[in-house]
C-alpha cells in the first residue's frame, strides 16, 4: 500500500514539474511549492458554528503565487482513494490559508475547482501560475457580462468604431441608423442574432457556463459569436477566447469573417497553426480540432485554464468522438453552435440496429454536452423560422427513384457501412426483416450499373433549374457515395453536357472536388467566387462559373458559403440527420441573380432526392415534383440487378514463376532499411514541391502529393512498411503522421505504449462523469482491460463475439472481476470500449478495425 501511495506522489510530483511548479529555486524564479504545510482549521461544533478551538492538519502540497502567498492548496490521496472524498477536508484547508483554488488529485484522476464558481472538473494535467494568474473566467464577476447593455449595434460598432460620431447616429433615427450600416457594409444584427447573445447572457445570469445555439446554416452563426466574444472580452470575463473549427478551410473563413467584426475594435485574431510561437498574443485562437488532437497537442502545448471560453462551430459534428476530450479539457465557459436542432427527428422511430439511432443518440449527448439536459437549447432559430422572417429559401424536393432504388429502399432496406472491407452484410431488425448493408468500397463498384449512375445523371440535367440570366444550368453539388464514384458521375456529366450544349463546355461542365484531387479546396473558393475554370461562354459580360456542377462526396458539406447554388443533387443514401441538413444548407441561402438592370430574387432551389432522403427525414415537406423514370434499369452486363446478390469475379490473368530464393532477414533488419527513414526526409524535403508545401503549412497537398507522387515509386520505393521497419517502429504509422513530422507539426513517432496513454486519457475525459464514482485502482484496472482489448486479438475477438467467459482465463481475467460492475454510457464496460475504439481508430500493431 505504502509502495502505491509512493508511486501516486511520484505522478503528482511529474505532474507539478510539467506545469513549470518548481521545488527548488531556478533561473526562472524561487521554489513555489511547499511540501505538507502545518495549517490550523478552526473547529465547528454539531450545529456548524465554527469555535475558536483548533486543530492542526497538514496540506500535501501548497503552491505560492509570485509574492509567497497561498495560493493553490493540492490535496493528495493514494491510489485507492477517490481524489472527490477528500473535498471538504481540502476546503477546510484553502478556507483558513485563504486560497480559491484546490486541485484534488489521487496520481490517476484529477479534479480542479474554483471554490467562488461552481463544482469540481475533471482535468488531465495541472494548470500553470500564468494561466491562473490570467483567467478572467475564473476571477471575474459575472455582473459585469450580465449587466452590459447589448443592442442591434453592438457589433456594428467593432466594424466601424467611429460610427457613433457619425451623422446618422447622432440623428438618434434608427431607419437612417440602419441605411448607414448598410450603405457602408457594415453588419448590423438582426432580430434573432440579438436573442441569441442575449440568451446567452440570461444562462450566465442563471449560473451556467455551458450554452448550445441552433441556429439553420445562413443565419449567421459567426455574426453571432463575434457578438458573443466580443460580450465576454470587453467584460473581462475573459482574456482569451478558443475558436474551434471541423475543417482547414473553415480556419481562414473563420479569420476572415471574425476579424472583419471585431479587429477594429481591438480584439486580435489569429489562426494557431500560423502564429503557433506567439498564439497567446492573440484575444481569439482559431483552429481546426483536428490540429488540437492530434498527437494530443493540446494537452503539450496549452493548460487547462488557457481559453476561458471555448466555442465549437459545428459542435454535432467537431465534439464527436475523440475531438469532446479538447472541449473537455479546457475549463472555463463553453458555446456549442449547431445547425441540425434535435426536435428534427420528432416522430420518427429508430430501430436498435440502425445507424441513425447512433446519430439521435449523438444528438442527445451534444444537448447533454451543453447543459441542456432538458432538451431545450440555450437558444432556437430554425430553418422554418428563415424562411417566415425572408431571409432563407425552402427547397423544391425532386423526389426521383430507378427500379433499383426503389426496390431497396421498399422491403430490404440499405445502409453504407464504410467500416468494413466485406463486400456485404446482412443485419437482422427486431421485426425479423432483413437491412442490407453495403460496404463504402464496393457500393459504386460492384452494385450500381451504369445505366443507374446515366438515369441520375439525365435525370439531373433535363429538370435542374436554369440561371434566370443565361438559361444555362444552374450552379449546384452533386454528394456523392466516394471519390470513384464522383469521378464516374463527373465523366457521365460532362459527356451529357457536350451533346446537350455543343461548344459551351470543354470537359468542365461538372468538375470532381473530392480531398484526393489537387488544389481541391482552391476549387470550392473559384467555385463560390464564380471563376472555376473562368467564366461563362452563355454571357461574356455576365461573371457565373463556367463549370457549373461540383461534385463532390463530403468537402463542401458544413461551412460553405455560395448563396447562388439553385440545384442539389443526393447521389447517395444520406442516414445522419446532421448530414443531410448540412447538404440542404448549401441552398438556403438568399441570394439574388443581377445583370444590367435585371434583378432576379432565388425563391428556391431543387434537391433532387434519388433515395428517398426527404421522405424519411422531412415528411413535412411538400413533394413539388414526382418523375417517372424509366422501369426496369438494366445491369451493364443485361441482366437484371438483382439487390439481393453480389458476384465479383477477380481474374488475374496468367504468369508463371521463373526463379526463386530465400534469405532470413534478422530482427534488426537490412541496413538499406535503417538508413531508409533518413534518405527518405532529405531526398522530400529537397522537392521544391515540398519546399513549398513547408513553407505554407499546408498537410492536406502535402499528403496527397506523398501518397501520388513519392511512395511506391520504382525510383526510391519509399512505402510505409519500409518507414516503420526503418524507424524501429512497434505500430502502424500512417502517411498523415508522415506529412506532419514533415511540417515540423509533430516531433517523431510516438510508440505504441505512448499512443495507449494518450488514448486512455481521452477516454477519461470523455467519461469523467460516470468514472467519478471509482478510486484510482479501478482506473488501472480499467486502463489494463483498455490496452488489452487494443493490442490482443484474442480479447478483441472474445469480446466482438461475446463469448465474456473466454476471458476468464485471459491475462485480464483479475481486472475484470474487478471492473465487471461497471457501466458507461448505460453500456457494460467493455460493450463501450468495443464501440469507443471502433469510433476512434487507434493506430497500435495487431489493432483491426471492425
Amino acid at each position: 500500500m505504502l509502495q502505491k501511495e509512493a508511486l501516486a506522489r511520484i505522478s503528482i510530483n511529474k505532474l507539478l514539474e510539467d506545469a513549470g511548479w518548481r521545488f527548488f529555486p531556478t533561473e526562472k524564479g524561487i521554489a513555489n511549492i511547499q511540501l505538507e504545510p502545518n495549517v490550523k482549521i478552526k473547529q465547528e461544533d454539531l450545529d456548524g458554528i465554527e469555535l475558536k478551538k483548533t486543530k492542526n492538519g497538514f496540506v500535501d502540497y501548497l503552491l505560492l503565487d509570485e509574492n509567497g502567498f497561498p495560493f493553490v492548496v493540492v490535496e493528495a490521496k493514494k491510489d485507492a482513494i477517490h481524489p472527490l472524498d477528500a473535498k471538504e477536508q481540502a476546503r477546510k484547508y484553502a478556507n483558513s490559508l485563504r486560497c480559491k483554488y484546490i486541485i484534488l488529485t489521487n496520481g490517476s484522476i484529477h479534479y480542479f475547482w474554483n471554490l467562488e464558481k461552481g463544482n469540481p472538473e475533471m482535468i488531465t494535467s495541472f494548470p500553470t501560475y500564468e494561466s491562473l494568474k490570467e483567467s478572467k473566467a475564473l476571477t471575474s464577476d459575472i455582473k459585469s457580462i450580465t449587466d452590459m447593455k447589448i443592442d442591434k449595434y453592438f457589433v456594428a460598432l467593432s466594424q466601424e468604431p467611429s460610427l457613433e460620431t457619425s451623422s446618422a447616429w447622432k440623428t438618434e433615427d434608427d431607419e437612417l441608423i440602419f441605411k448607414y450600416c448598410m450603405d457602408n457594409g457594415i453588419r448590423v444584427l438582426r432580430h434573432y442574432q440579438l436573442g441569441a447573445i442575449k440568451s446567452v447572457q440570461t444562462a450566465i445570469n442563471d449560473g451556467k457556463t455551458r450554452f448550445l445555439l441552433e441556429m439553420a446554416t445562413g443565419t449567421g452563426k459567426t455574426l453571432t459569436s463575434a457578438g458573443i466574444i466580443k460580450m465576454f472580452i470587453r467584460s473581462e470575463v475573459a482574456k482569451r477566447v478558443l475558436f474551434l473549427v471541423d475543417r482547414i478551410e473553415l480556419e481562414n473563413q473563420a479569420k476572415k469573417d471574425l476579424g472583419r467584426y471585431l479587429s477594429k475594435d481591438g480584439i486580435k485574431v489569429e489562426i494557431y497553426k500560423e502564429n503557433k510561437q506567439d498564439w497567446n498574443s492573440a484575444d481569439v485562437v482559431i483552429s481546426t480540432i483536428q490540429s488540437f488532437t492530434t498527437d494530443n497537442k493540446y494537452q503539450k502545448i496549452f493548460t487547462p485554464t488557457d481559453f476561458d471560453l471555448v466555442i465549437s462551430d459545428e459542435a454535432h459534428r467537431s465534439i464527436g468522438g475523440n475531438s469532446r476530450a479538447v472541449f473537455e479539457y479546457f475549463l472555463g465557459y463553453k458555446l456549442g453552435l449547431t445547425a441540425t436542432p434535435k426536435n428534427y427527428l420528432k416522430g420518427i422511430e429508430f430501430d436498435e440496429t440502425d445507424p441513425r439511432e447512433l446519430e439521435r443518440r449523438l444528438m442527445l449527448d451534444t444537448y447533454h454536452i451543453f447543459g441542456c439536459d432538458s432538451g431545450n437549447p440555450t437558444f432556437s432559430y430554425t430553418l422554418n423560422d428563415g424562411v417566415k422572417d425572408g431571409i432563407l429559401v425552402n427547397p423544391t424536393i425532386v423526389d426521383a427513384r430507378t427500379d433499383i432504388t426503389t426496390e431497396l429502399l421498399s422491403e430490404q432496406g440499405l445502409t453504407i457501412d464504410s467500416s468494413s472491407d466485406d463486400v456485404e452484410v446482412s443485419v437482422t431488425s427486431k421485426d425479423g426483416r432483413k437491412t442490407k448493408v453495403m460496404t463504402e468500397k464496393n457500393y459504386e463498384k460492384d452494385f450500381f450499373s451504369e445505366a443507374t449512375n446515366k438515369v441520375f445523371c439525365m435525370t439531373f440535367m433535363e429538370n435542374a433549374l436554369r440561371d434566370p440570366i443565361t438559361n444555362e444550368i444552374g450552379k449546384g453539388i452533386i454528394f456523392c457515395v466516394n471519390q470513384a464514384h464522383a469521378r464516374k458521375i463527373t465523366e457521365i456529366l460532362n459527356d451529357i453536357a457536350d451533346k446537350m450544349f455543343p461548344g459551351k463546355y470543354n470537359s468542365d461542365f461538372a468538375v470532381q472536388i473530392t480531398s484526393n484531387v489537387m488544389d481541391a479546396q482552391q476549387m470550392t473558393i473559384n467555385f463560390a467566387n464564380n471563376k472555376l475554370n473562368g467564366y461563362s461562354k452563355w454571357n461574356e459580360d455576365y461573371e457565373t462559373s463556367k463549370s457549373r456542377i461540383a461534385v463532390t462526396v463530403a468537402m463542401m458539406t458544413t461551412g460553405y458559403d455560395c448563396s447562388d447554388i439553385i440545384n442539389l443533387g443526393l447521389m447517395r443514401p444520406v442516414f445522419s440527420p446532421t448530414d443531410f441538413i448540412q447538404m440542404k444548407g448549401r441552398g438556403t441561402r438568399l441570394h439574388t441573380f443581377e445583370f444590367k438592370d435585371k434583378k432576379i430574387k432565388k425563391d428556391t432551389f431543387k434537391i433532387f432526392d434519388f433515395f428517398a432522403t426527404c421522405e424519411f427525414f422531412e415528411t413535412k415537406f411538400k413533394y413539388d415534383e414526382k418523375l417517372s423514370l424509366p422501369k426496369h434499369i438494366k445491369s451493364g452486363d443485361g441482366g437484371e440487378v438483382d439487390p439481393s446478390v453480389i458476384d465479383k469475379v477477380i481474374n488475374k490473368g496468367a504468369d508463371f514463376l521463373l526463379t526463386i530464393e530465400e534469405e532470413k532477414v534478422p530482427e534488426t533488419g537490412m541496413l538499406i532499411d535503417r538508413k531508409l527513414y533518413t534518405k527518405f526526409e532529405d531526398k522530400v524535403r529537397q522537392d521544391p514541391n515540398v519546399q513549398k508545401m513547408i513553407e505554407e503549412l499546408d498537410i492536406e497537398k502535402l499528403e496527397w502529393y506523398l501518397k501520388d507522387q513519392v511512395f511506391d515509386k520504382p525510383t526510391e520505393y519509399f512505402n510505409i512498411p519500409k518507414l516503420e521497419q526503418a524507424l524501429g517502429m512497434d505500430r502502424r504509422i500512417t502517411v498523415r503522421e508522415v506529412a506532419m513530422n514533415i511540417l515540423g507539426l509533430l516531433t517523431g513517432y510516438k510508440s505504441k505504449k505512448e499512443k495507449l496513454v494518450d488514448e486512455f486519457n481521452n477516454f477519461k475525459l470523455l467519461n469523467k462523469e460516470e468514472l467519478e464514482q471509482y478510486a484510482g485502482e479501478k482506473i488501472d484496472d480499467i486502463e489494463t482491460v483498455f490496452e488489452a482489448y487494443i493490442v490482443d486479438e484474442f480479447v478483441r475477438e472474445c469480446v466482438y463475439t461475446k463469448q465474456y467467459s473466454k476471458l476468464m482465463n485471459s491475462v485480464i481475467k483479475d481486472e475484470l472481476k474487478e471492473i465487471s460492475s461497471i457501466r458507461l454510457k448505460n453500456k457494460p464496460l467493455l460493450e463501450y470500449i468495443k464501440d469507443y475504439v471502433a469510433e476512434n481508430d487507434i493506430n497500435c500493431d495487431n489493432y483491426k478495425r471492425r
